[in-house]
């Protein structure tokens, strides 16, 4: 754990109990001397260094050490316009894009996405605020919501698409934007839109979180 979120970060002092406390005491053993890492969700550039002072068997007591700005975030910002597959596989998928930096990501309803999924942006909100105190990022990605993949390349037409066929990825200009497909990948409908298409120098089909992971790690 890199950091721990806490309401209170930043005052002078502060208590901690609950399941962060179990996890502090229980499961990371830290004692009476040790210093922690707490971020606010409110500020998460600042970096507020406790050193812990006591334990009652249900409470943590800390003190204040150092407060710094200390932001971690990628070198350069990747908006991936994702067509809706499963959220239950969004939900194991989003702590990886949060590790490997994406700045944000649009759900877009195509042609071959089912219609009866439904997104919980306050689920994924948790889940990426969890991995961050994992991984030391300082923000959370940024969710949006896209009813249409022609509405979506209308508002982002330097937008790259990935789909087989197209230049291999990372050659030409730098990609800002770029768009994965579903499971069943895009209709011939869709790909008419296409003006920026890119691909992976594979054989194989890759799933649609595996694409979206690999965009990310290529491109970051």
């Amino acid at each position: 754990m890199k950091f721990l979120l806490h309401a209170d970060a930043g005052a002078d002092e502060l208590s901690i109990s609950g399941d962060d406390y179990k996890y502090l005491i229980k499961v990371r053993r830290h004692k009476a001397g040790d210093l922690i890492a707490l971020r606010s969700k409110e500020n998460l550039q600042d970096e507020c260094l406790y050193r812990l002072e006591k334990t009652d068997g249900r409470n943590a007591y800390f003190h204040l050490e150092n407060r710094r700005n200390a932001p971690c975030e990628a070198g350069k910002k990747l908006h991936i316009g994702w067509c809706l597959i499963d959220p239950k596989t969004i939900d194991k998928t989003l702590p990886m894009l949060t590790e490997l930096g994406v700045s944000k990501i649009t759900f877009i309803h195509c042609r071959r996405s089912q219609r009866n999924f439904r997104l919980d942006f306050e689920r994924m909100m948790r889940l990426m605020e969890s991995s961050i105190m994992q991984c030391g990022r300082t923000s959370v990605i940024e969710l949006a919501e896209s009813q249409s993949l022609s509405a979506f390349l209308s508002d982002h037409p330097d937008a790259a698409v990935l789909d087989f066929g197209g230049d291999a990825l990372g050659c030409g200009g730098p990609i800002n934007t770029v768009v994965v497909g579903c499971e069943g990948g895009f209709d011939e409908s869709e790909r008419k839109l296409f003006k920026n298409v890119k691909s992976f120098s594979l054989p194989t089909v890759l799933r649609s979180e595996t694409a979206a992971v690999a965009v990310a790690a290529a491109l970051l």
